[in-house]
């Protein structure tokens, strides 16, 4: 009898944990849980996952269901940038412009062609970043030892104690291991599709503060 009560005490407070560290940090509620809009179907993961007939040729990013752009990017450019030669965004963050390009509808996916772009009153103007990317912070380049001794001013990403993340939902270590994926720059090093990593309570999806620049200062010594 003993036994099964301390289990059942156990099971309870396990519950309340997990009840709250999902709560900590979830798509839902997020900018990208789309389950309101009539398109969605009432579903949230649907619009980039499925769990059948996905694109099988997308492997970085699991049973992925929404239409890629086709869009040829104008790219960033500056006098001062030590990174590249940039290329055209490709891996995670040309999921992320199948949507942020405005070339291809929310609602283009499981095969279907949609017809909500990212423009008008319900969306930021900066969430539609168009297909001139020369106004925006590179993205696709290798950060490296390297590069960071080149140029001077960036924190070389083998540096430890980078947090992502607030509460209950954080994570630390380099900065390669925080922020980069491959070793490169993407729209997903700042950004967190999923909100699990997120501290600015999902405003802008950013896995840290912008408070003080901080996000910015976690690369760039200033």
């Amino acid at each position: 009898m003993r036994a099964r009560v301390i289990l059942g005490v156990f099971a309870a407070g396990f519950l309340l944990f997990a009840t709250q560290s999902s709560r900590a940090g979830q798509i839902t509620g997020s900018k990208h849980d789309f389950r309101n809009s009539a398109w969605a179907k009432g579903q949230i993961c649907i619009t980039c996952h499925a769990t059948h007939k996905t694109d099988t040729s997308v492997t970085f990013a699991p049973l992925w269901n929404h239409t890629n752009s086709t869009a040829s990017y104008t790219l960033y450019s500056s006098a001062t940038i030590d990174a590249g030669p940039l290329g055209q965004p490709g891996g995670l963050s040309k999921l992320c412009l199948s949507c942020h390009d405005g070339t291809v509808a929310l609602d283009s996916f499981g095969g279907a062609t949609g017809t909500t772009m990212i423009t008008g009153a319900a969306y930021s103007p900066k969430s539609n970043l168009g297909t001139s990317l020369t106004d925006d912070h590179p993205i696709g380049f290798t950060f490296d030892s390297a590069l960071a001794s080149r140029d001077g001013a960036l924190v070389d990403p083998s540096t430890p104690g980078v947090v992502i993340g607030a509460g209950a939902q954080t994570r630390t270590g380099t900065l390669a291991a925080m922020l980069l994926y491959n070793g490169k720059l993407e729209c997903s090093s700042c950004h967190d599709v999923h909100n699990t990593f997120t501290d600015d309570n999902g405003d802008k999806l950013v896995k840290i503060s912008m408070a003080g620049s901080k996000l910015c200062l976690t690369c760039h010594k200033k």
